[in-house]
């Protein structure tokens, strides 16, 4: 049976600057030497202690004891440790040896340096490489070529990898190229035209939606989502100063995901397959939130989920035809849905997670505005050369709109839209994660540049991507 304890689990969009990396690692190891000291104490309540007020809000003192003493502290001391990984500057992972077993322990801090992130996993080997060269379509002919192959090797090589197409505008030109296969055990090179699941990057079409209303009159980014709900839900006062923009830009103060939502699930591998609106309105009557509305970036499925389903009812059609009808018909987009028909099917590629072993694509209901698009690389290379090159058309005044900062505090935020910085040039971004595919894109206007990275595999594509901005910009 797998063990695995979830303390506190947030999810950050960034990429950290190396220069500070030892500095902070440093930091993490130094709280880690303590938490070992505590743990094998068994002492609950120290390392409680030392966690920040948002892992405190989430978890009271006599929840945290329960899960230590009933599941981690029979484990026995912590024999051996080592740091294995420490992933953007930010998350350490140690592998700890008790006496029967080995386990492994994800951690961060916050900003004050208290625990953010807590997480117990079962070991898992570091992941090895394929013993032969995947096969690619990339011709390596030119200069951009052979960068990008030296960063999609380091990615694709690796055992748990499928999959993997990149796409990439730089200053008007377009290149594509296909890494893999689609399906293990077959020869089939996923190309520009393959669909994918998009996970998040779903968001920023939502926070689209919700800028072409704004423009058109029917909404204001300042109206109080209870404006939207009905009564029984609305009349929760935890509701009442959260904004439609405080949904699209995480600052909302609810939760990650609605803690029904796990409990109603069938299949534990489709866990959004089946969350209604019934359920999300049981959720939003009686709920707490982690943080008053507008002082806190904490990023929330729940949030845009609700938002994209608070403008399903303004505009009276479903998201997927929204998103159609307002974005992807204007663009040229034929090629990007929430379902696909059976003549689309054919070009999914299957998907794998983090072991690489096939497991289902995600299907949604309620909160398919946080996740539920499927596209391609081709489609979304127009997505994004649309959101550098708007023009004068209601659409692109809706996406020029989702460019504007909302949100400084931590994270520079737009309507969705995160601001990074690679290598000192400021790029609108968002990436994507589900079960068996990772996302990401970004792009540049005023450098022309956009970089589109789509895989049917769990194994994150964050540092693809930027690694990639990094050799080109």
């Amino acid at each position: 049976m797998r063990l695995s304890f979830l303390i506190l689990l947030t999810f950050v969009i960034s990429t950290a600057a190396a220069s500070a990396q030892s500095r902070q690692q440093q930091k993490v190891d130094s709280v880690f030497e303590q938490v070992k000291k505590y743990f094998n104490q068994k002492n609950a309540d120290a390392i409680y202690n030392m966690a920040g007020s948002d892992f405190q809000k989430e978890l009271s003192i006599d929840a945290f004891g329960e899960v230590t003493n009933k599941n981690l502290f029979p484990l026995g001391e912590i024999k051996e440790s080592a740091l294995m990984s420490f992933v953007n500057n930010s998350t350490a992972t140690y592998k700890l040896k008790f006496s029967s077993t080995t386990l492994q322990l994800l951690m961060s801090l916050d900003k004050r340096d208290k625990l953010e992130l807590f997480l117990f996993q079962s070991y898992l080997e570091p992941v090895g490489n394929k013993t032969a060269l995947v096969p690619t379509s990339n011709p390596l002919k030119s200069e951009t070529d052979r960068k990008v192959d030296t960063v999609a090797r380091s990615y694709i090589q690796k055992s748990n990898t499928v999959g993997l197409c990149i796409g990439i505008i730089n200053n008007g030109q377009i290149t594509t190229y296909g890494y893999g296969t689609t399906v293990k055990g077959f020869s089939k090179l996923p190309n520009a035209d393959n669909f994918f699941e998009i996970g998040s990057i779903t968001k920023t079409f939502t926070a689209t939606l919700l800028a072409y209303y704004v423009n058109e009159g029917r909404v204001k980014l300042s109206d109080p989502i209870t404006k939207y709900l009905p009564d029984s839900v609305a009349a929760n006062p935890e509701l009442k100063l959260i904004t439609l923009q405080q949904l699209s830009n995480h600052t909302s103060g609810l939760a990650r995901i609605p803690d029904n939502l796990v409990n109603h699930a069938s299949d534990a591998l489709n866990p959004y397959k089946d969350y209604t609106k019934q359920l999300l309105y049981a959720y939003l009557e009686t709920c707490k939130l982690n943080s008053k509305p507008g002082e806190q970036y904490t990023y929330s499925n729940l949030a845009v989920g609700l938002l994209g389903s608070i403008l399903e009812g303004v505009s009276g059609e479903p998201f997927q035809q929204v998103v159609t009808t307002l974005i992807c018909r204007p663009l040229g987009m034929r090629s990007t849905a929430q379902y696909l028909n059976p003549l689309l099917f054919p070009r999914f590629a299957q998907v794998y997670n983090i072991n690489g072993e096939p497991t289902p694509a995600w299907d949604f209901d309620v909160l398919a505005p946080c996740g539920a698009l499927r596209s391609t690389v081709n489609d979304l290379l127009i997505y994004a050369k649309a959101n550098m090159n708007p023009g004068t058309d209601e659409l692109s005044k809706a996406i020029e709109l989702t460019h504007h900062v909302t949100f400084t505090k931590d994270v520079k935020i737009g309507l969705a839209w995160h601001i990074i910085i690679v290598n000192g040039v400021n790029y609108y971004f968002h990436n994507g994660g589900t079960n068996g595919s990772s996302s990401f894109l970004a792009f540049n206007p005023e450098k022309k540049l956009a970089v589109v990275i789509l895989s049917n595999a769990a194994e994150n594509t964050d540092s693809v991507g930027t690694e990639i901005l990094k050799k080109i910009q």
